[in-house]
C-alpha cells in the first residue's frame, strides 16, 4: 500500500496544479488576511467589531472558511481529470486490485488537503500577528486561541478537497463537477441562508458545520438581522466537527465504491 502512495503523491506533485494550490493558500491566507487586518474590520461596509474585540478577531478568521471552495474546486478537478485522461484505467492494468488503488488516491488526495490547510492557517497567522503588532492593535483573543481557530480551519480545508474529489467521482464531468462545486459552496449555500424556513438547514450543511467549528456565528446573526428573521442556532463546535468528519467519510466511500462498480473507460 505504502507504494502506491508514494506513486500517487508523486503523480500529484508533477503536475501545476498542485503547486497553484498551495500558492493559492499562501495568497488567500496571507493576502487576504493581511488585507483584512490593514484596513481594520471596523472600516468594512458594513462595519464589523474591531480587532481588539473577541467577536472582530473570529469573524475575520472565519471568513477564511469561505475559501474552502478552493480545494473542494482541486479535489474535484484532480478525479475528473483522471477520468478525462484516461490514467485511472492505466493505474488499474498495473495495480488490478482498485480498492488499494483508490485508498492510496484518497491518502494522497488528504495529504494534500492537509498541506493547502497549514500553509493557509501558518500564513494567515503571520498576518494576523504581523499586522496586529504593526498597527499597534491588541487582538481580541489570546494567541493560543487564534492558533486553534485556525488549526480548526485548517483541517477542514481537508474535508472540502475529500468532499470535492467525492463530487468528481460521482458525475466524472469535470465542466459540472466545478460548477456544482464552486456555485453550491459559493454562492448556494449563502444564498439558502436568506431564505426563511430552508435557512434553518444551513446548520446541518458543510459551511455550517464549518461555522460551528470555528465558532463564526457574526455572518449568520447579521443576515438574520438583516432580513428580520430568527437567528440560525449553529451546532455545538464538537458536533460541527463530527458532522465535517461525517461528510469527509461519505466522500471518501463515494471515492471508493464507485469507481469499483464503474466502467472507467
Amino acid at each position: 500500500m505504502s507504494h502506491l502512495i508514494r506513486a500517487e503523491v508523486r503523480r500529484l506533485l508533477a503536475t501545476r496544479m498542485w503547486c497553484g494550490l498551495l500558492l493559492a493558500a499562501a495568497l488567500l491566507g496571507g493576502g487576504m488576511m493581511s488585507a483584512m487586518a490593514l484596513a481594520g474590520p471596523e472600516n468594512f461596509d458594513p462595519p464589523m467589531p474591531g480587532l481588539d474585540t473577541e467577536t472582530g478577531v473570529r469573524s475575520i478568521l472565519g471568513i477564511l472558511g469561505y475559501t474552502a471552495f478552493v480545494p473542494a474546486a482541486v479535489g474535484a478537478l484532480a478525479v475528473t481529470s483522471e477520468y478525462r485522461n484516461g490514467t485511472a484505467a492505466v493505474t488499474f492494468l498495473f495495480a488490478p486490485r482498485r480498492w488499494r488503488v483508490l485508498v492510496a488516491k484518497l491518502s494522497a488526495y488528504g495529504i494534500a488537503g492537509l498541506a493547502y490547510g497549514l500553509i493557509l492557517a501558518g500564513t494567515a497567522a503571520g498576518a494576523l500577528f504581523g499586522v496586529a503588532a504593526a498597527r499597534g492593535v491588541p487582538l481580541g483573543l489570546p494567541a493560543g486561541t487564534v492558533l486553534a481557530l485556525l488549526a480548526r480551519i485548517g483541517l477542514a480545508m481537508v474535508v472540502y478537497l475529500l468532499i470535492g474529489v467525492g463530487v468528481g467521482a460521482l458525475l466524472r464531468n469535470q465542466v459540472v463537477a466545478l460548477c456544482i462545486v464552486i456555485g453550491y459552496l459559493y454562492l448556494g449555500e449563502p444564498v439558502l441562508m436568506m431564505i426563511p424556513g430552508v435557512n434553518a438547514l444551513y446548520p446541518v450543511l458543510p459551511g455550517g458545520a464549518t461555522a460551528a467549528l470555528t465558532d463564526f456565528t457574526y455572518l449568520a446573526d447579521a443576515m438574520s438581522q438583516q432580513l428580520g428573521s430568527t437567528p440560525v442556532q449553529l451546532l455545538p463546535p464538537a458536533a460541527g466537527a463530527l458532522l465535517l468528519t461525517g461528510y469527509a467519510l461519505a466522500a471518501a466511500l463515494i471515492a471508493v465504491v464507485l469507481p469499483m462498480r464503474r466502467d472507467l473507460t
